[in-house]
């Protein structure tokens, strides 16, 4: 038997050839320099803030090069899968308005692109077309080690502190007869494909990757597997090649911990005779813990969920503006300069990704999310405020849609002017700062008056102030004279200046007055524009609150 008619043995319906993949997938047309990029997560596990990282990058390098950026679901390990994972990587790069030009949504049943399928699962046949050809080269033979056998060798291995892997001695099956391995397959053994490694440990060979620079490692001489015994689906390394061959990938974003898999996949291109894409080997999210800088963990840390950015109502775009600082040290200057332009019009360089680990700083994100909110108009406030609690606070979003006007003027409180507000971070945190403005939430009120001033006192300057002087009609230069009105008719002084330079004179200062006044209708004694704040209140509100006094 030659190793030809093994292959055929193994694969009997397989027909197609490589070739006529290759006439299937041609070269894409794209303009020069189109770089094709892929974001392919696997659905073992909830998207995280590293895969977001690399999503974004893809993002970035299609976009501004006029490119594709597509989804890949790599399915291969099912007996991990996640219900919902695939959804939800869905919904994240949507939310965040990422969406890729090419994906497969299985349970939509919504493909759009012509290098599918995008599901790994569905492309057994063109793996198997792919391993059918190098045993039928010789360049891989059917491995027939147990579990137990593997197990054994590895503890061997480690033991005598050797490289663990299948290799020289280790590969027990690499020189059977094609009559020998056919022999064992018709007899029902069970076995994996194993590529019959070429490479030499003891050599090394250079590799760019395009954030770290020129790098040396060393041969793969590894027997690894190419296809699973268990459902003969291809090895992630194999799918890999395969996928952006034919897909016609330019540009691989992954993380750091992949760059051990470089032997094996410059091997593997090698053997095809394919040409690499680049790589772009991204660095580690990190976190400083204590005195400790470790690895940001889904397990330890809640701003490694993608999930956490959405339940605390982070915009999206301040999402990704922070991420995109950790992408390239020279994007805050950028975004000072261009203020307004699209985060993909900046020109991403993987040489200014940083090579020992990106910080990752929630307090940096949350002053950049402020900054965010406080340049939006009101009423785009009001519409994020509106979806994000239509998810997560249904009755605050159920009253501020019954107030809608109201609730975007409360909003617009010190907004539109040259230094605005910078009150709240995300969304969750605009309920605990307004509350006080609906008579529905301002119930069991816990009042912060200055204990300096006795209850009768407060009472007399409240009582005083909104019988004599309040008018909502006023302009707030006659509200302001009015308040230092009512301020020295009660022994107060209207004047800072004259305050401190004779507070003995005095039962207190204006300053003291608006406070009384500010706890007295809102419970607060810091909030936005007392001014404003009265005026949206109106005469009916406020009467009721100080009569609840």
């Amino acid at each position: 038997m030659t190793t030809k008619e093994l292959a055929n043995l193994i694969f009997p319906d397989i027909t197609k050839s490589i070739e006529d993949y290759e006439r299937e997938y041609p070269e894409r047309n794209l303009p020069e320099g189109a770089k094709v990029t892929r974001f392919a997560p696997s659905p073992t596990g909830f998207m995280h803030i590293g895969n977001f990282l690399s999503a974004t990058i893809d993002y970035v390098l299609a976009k501004q090069s006029k490119g594709i950026f597509y989804l890949r679901n790599e399915d291969t390990d099912s007996s991990r899968e996640i219900e919902g994972a695939v959804e939800y990587i869905r919904h994240v790069l949507e939310h965040y308005d990422m969406v890729p030009e090419e994906y497969e949504y299985r349970d939509i049943n919504e493909i759009k692109g012509i290098y599918g399928p995008y599901i790994q699962s569905e492309r057994k046949t063109i793996y198997h077309t792919f391993i059918k050809y190098l045993v039928s080269e010789g360049k891989a033979y059917p491995c027939f080690l147990t579990q137990e056998e593997m197990d054994s060798i590895r503890e061997s291995q480690a033991k005598d502190k050797r490289r663990i892997g299948i290799y020289g001695r280790y590969a027990k099956y690499r020189n059977l007869t094609p009559d020998e391995a056919a022999e064992r397959i018709k007899s029902g053994e069970k076995y994996t494909i194993r590529l019959k490694s070429t490479g030499d440990f003891n050599k090394k060979f250079k590799f760019n990757d395009l954030a770290n620079g020129e790098m040396e490692f060393p041969e793969n001489d590894i027997d690894i597997p190419i296809m699973k015994s268990s459902n003969l689906l291809p090895t992630y390394h194999f799918a890999h090649l395969v996928d952006d061959h034919l897909m016609r990938t330019t540009h691989v974003v992954r993380g750091q911990e992949w760059i051990s898999s470089i032997p094996v996949h410059y091997e593997l291109f090698k053997t095809f005779g394919f040409k690499m894409p680049k790589y772009i080997h991204i660095p580690l999210i990190q976190k400083k813990d204590g005195e400790k800088i470790r690895k940001i963990s889904k397990r330890l840390d809640q701003e490694a969920r993608m999930t956490y950015y959405e339940e605390k109502g982070y915009p999206a775009l301040a999402v990704i503006e922070y991420i995109m600082t950790i992408a390239n040290s020279n994007y805050e200057e950028w975004r000072e300069k261009n203020p307004e332009a699209h985060f993909t019009d900046f020109a991403f360089s993987p040489k200014k990704m940083s090579s020992s680990g990106a910080l990752f700083d929630l307090e940096k994100l949350d002053n950049l999310s402020k900054n965010y909110l406080s340049k939006l108009k009101a009423v785009e406030v009001y519409d994020l405020l509106r979806n994000w609690s239509e998810k997560y606070d249904q009755d605050f979003c159920t009253l501020i849609k019954e107030y809608k006007d109201y609730t975007i003027d409360i909003l617009n409180i010190e907004r539109e002017q040259k230094k605005p507000r910078k009150d709240y971070a995300t969304l969750s945190e605009i309920k605990g700062q307004i509350w006080y403005m609906y008579e529905e939430l301002f119930t069991n009120v816990k009042y912060e008056f200055d204990d300096r001033f006795l209850k009768e006192e407060i009472k007399k300057v409240v009582t005083t102030y909104f019988t004599k002087y309040f008018k909502t009609e006023d302009d707030k230069e006659t509200w302001f004279n009015k308040m230092k009105e009512v301020a020295t008719e009660l022994g107060y002084c209207a004047d800072m200046k004259a305050y401190k330079e004779n507070p003995e004179n005095y039962k207190g200062n204006i300053a003291d007055i608006s406070n009384m006044i500010r706890v007295a209708v809102t419970s607060k004694s810091q909030t936005p524009d007392l001014y404003i704040i009265l005026k949206l209140l109106g005469t009916d509100r406020i009467k009721e609150r100080i009569e609840r006094i």
